[in-house]
């Protein structure tokens, strides 16, 4: 990777016209095409930017002192030419080089996929979320210029494009440490040029950025325009709801609310101030591959990092900061990871968040119910991966069964039938393929209330839960079910053949289905269907699935047990057509096929069920 990156700094030819990133252009271009419903979000996001640089520069300036060039102010500047129709914003902080300029302004490091690119084209209001910031500007810009030197560096460099579809990267005059953005405004975007739009949009936006910032009077003098108060270090009763809204938007890069948040201050042992926002929609990368948690971390209002891993995984949609007064400065990654100070914030952290979790799942369930809803499958990883929290997520648990939408665990417990010492639950692609799986008849039939577990994830934890309130989890389409110690709400008087004729047929099913069956079976799930395929594995079919599409997985697709329903018309016909000795060859197979497409498998022979079936009604109706 390193290497990769080494590679592309090397192409980068000063002063050469250079391509965006395919992504880049195509979103520059839908920018430049848009009208924007809230354009004030591009001064939002070019102060946030500007603050992390000022972030950056305090935190590598503890261990090289230097990097400050004898200019200690970190600061940032906001200045108007209306003149010249330009508004330039300055900061003080890291600063980049040429090959930072073209890798961080010529590439969306952030988002960069394609798929986002494609839903912003539907929804012109996406623009300006997700990393893409810095783009946004040219919303209300034609052309922008970006003059930066990287601390401790002697040289400066100057981005220029003007968004249609490339940039340029040249040597610029020595000037201050950091970074000015200088924008030429469009004609439509002249109010960003008065004092009374930029310090509307700083006040709603940036109050609470913790540096200064300033906007230009003259060339001489500028006055500070927002409060510079972290506003995680106020007192809870002191910040609005609104205050926090504007906080959480300019953090998560969002224009919603949050679901839910928390904030408060931890004493004892370890002493930290925490401010956390369940976010209301989705974060754009919830289902990275990386699951990077998107948790700030400050010491004494010093910016360490802002992906330290201070909630697990499966927490990871959580957006806020952490600021701690007794941790060191000199935190590196390796020490983030073994600290032992900050091993005990984030184990209190994650004991937080989910107690504040299942409190709102008891005081407002509608509210809980919206979070639910949107990360349930990401919570639920911690049900496979956090063994020694995961009673605590399965009080606050939400599950879709037979008989409701949103069931608690304690519920299912509370309303088991007499008889019933087990957890029934049944895993599928979606709610809709689970609810008709003839493997529910029988439990439907004695009014067992059945999970519908539909989420990826599910297939794992399910797996290794030992079980709730000492109740075992069970799968009903896996191995025999005990159905038998249940009686049926309303038993249907139905006739059945005979044990010897039952026993002739399931002897020439097994015969003429061969290896495609492990066996043949009576089942007492079924009620109403003639049959069904069930696992006797050690892996759940659903989950057998799963895994066999993925490579080098090892596993494979193992032959199902076909079960019978003896009271079935079907059933009962070749039955006798069985103790007559006749031919039941096609049946078989067909019987099987039958039970694939029950379960929403497709069939292994399409050709031969397609054979078999006109066959079958060639004879009904000749």
């Amino acid at each position: 990777m390193a290497g990769a990156k080494a590679k592309n700094q090397a192409k980068i030819e000063l002063g050469a016209s250079q391509p965006f990133q395919a992504e880049v252009a195509k979103l520059l271009s839908l920018m430049v095409h848009s009208v924007y419903s809230d354009r004030d979000v591009f001064l939002r996001e070019l102060i946030s930017n500007a603050s992390d640089a000022l972030d950056k520069l305090r935190y590598e300036s503890i261990a090289k002192p230097e990097l400050l060039e004898k200019e200690p102010e970190l600061s940032i500047t906001i200045a108007a030419d209306k003149a010249a129709g330009t508004l330039t914003v300055t900061d003080t902080g890291i600063g980049m080089s040429a090959e930072e300029l073209a890798s961080h302004l010529g590439t969306i490091a952030r988002s960069g996929t394609e798929a986002f690119v494609e839903k912003a084209k539907g929804d012109v209001n996406l623009i300006g979320r997700f990393g893409v910031g810095f783009y946004a500007a040219f919303m209300v810009a034609d052309k922008m210029e970006v003059t930066s030197r990287k601390a401790g560096s002697a040289k400066a460099h100057l981005w220029t494009s003007d968004g249609l579809g490339s940039f340029t990267v040249s040597e610029a005059e020595r000037g201050p440490r950091g970074t000015r953005i200088v924008l030429h405004l469009k004609k439509n975007a002249q109010d960003y040029l008065e004092s009374w739009k930029i310090e509307s949009v700083v006040k709603v936006y940036s109050d609470h950025i913790a540096h200064p910032i300033k906007l230009a009077e003259d060339r001489d003098t500028a006055r500070q325009i927002n409060s510079a108060s972290a506003i995680w270090a106020r007192p809870k009763a002191e910040v609005t709801e609104e205050q926090h809204k504007e906080f959480y938007q300019a953090l998560a890069h969002v224009s919603g609310d949050p679901a839910l948040t928390l904030h408060y201050k931890a004493e004892g042992r370890n002493e930290y101030q925490v401010l956390l926002y369940v976010p209301g929609e989705r974060p754009f990368d919830l289902y990275d591959p990386q699951r990077k948690g998107r948790q700030k971390l400050y010491v004494r209002r010093v910016f360490i990092a802002d992906d330290a891993e201070l909630l697990p995984a499966y927490l990871r949609f959580v957006r806020g900061v952490v600021d701690s007064a007794d941790m060191p400065l000199n935190l590196s990654r390796e020490m983030l990871q073994n600290n032992p100070d900050v091993a005990a914030v984030r184990k209190a952290l994650t004991n937080r968040v989910l107690s504040e979790l299942k409190k709102l799942s008891e005081k407002d369930k509608d509210a809980f119910g919206k979070i639910w809803d949107l990360y349930a499958p990401v919570i639920k990883e911690g049900l496979y991966e956090d063994f020694e929290r995961r009673e605590e997520i399965f009080e606050f648990a939400r599950f879709k069964s037979t008989k409701a939408e949103a069931l608690t665990l304690r519920d299912y417990v509370n309303g088991l039938k007499e008889n019933q010492t087990a957890i029934y639950y049944i895993t599928a692609e979606d709610a809709a393929k689970a609810a008709a799986s003839p493997q529910l008849e029988g439990y439907r039939a004695r009014d067992i209330e059945v999970l519908l577990l539909t989420d990826p994830v599910d297939s794992f934890w399910v797996r290794t839960a030992m079980g709730f309130d000492g109740k075992p989890f069970v799968s009903v389409n896996q191995g025999a079910s005990d159905l038998d110690k249940i009686k049926p709400a309303a038993a249907k008087d139905e006739k059945k053949p005979d044990d010897l004729s039952l026993g002739k047929l399931i002897a020439s099913l097994k015969a003429a289905l061969g290896e495609r069956v492990k066996d043949v079976r009576m089942s007492d799930r079924l009620t109403d269907s003639a049959v069904c395929i069930v696992n006797d594995s050690h892996l759940d079919r659903a989950l057998e699935r799963m895994l066999s599409r993925q490579k080098d997985s090892g596993v494979s697709i193992s032959a199902p047990v076909l079960e019978i329903n003896g009271g079935h018309a079907m059933i009962k016909a070749l039955a006798l057509k069985a103790d007559a000795g006749g031919d039941l060859a096609d049946a078989a197979h067909l019987l099987l096929d039958q039970a694939f497409i029950l379960e929403g498998e497709v069939v292994a022979d399409p050709a031969g069920f397609a054979r078999r079936l006109s066959a079958l009604m060639g004879k009904l109706y000749s």
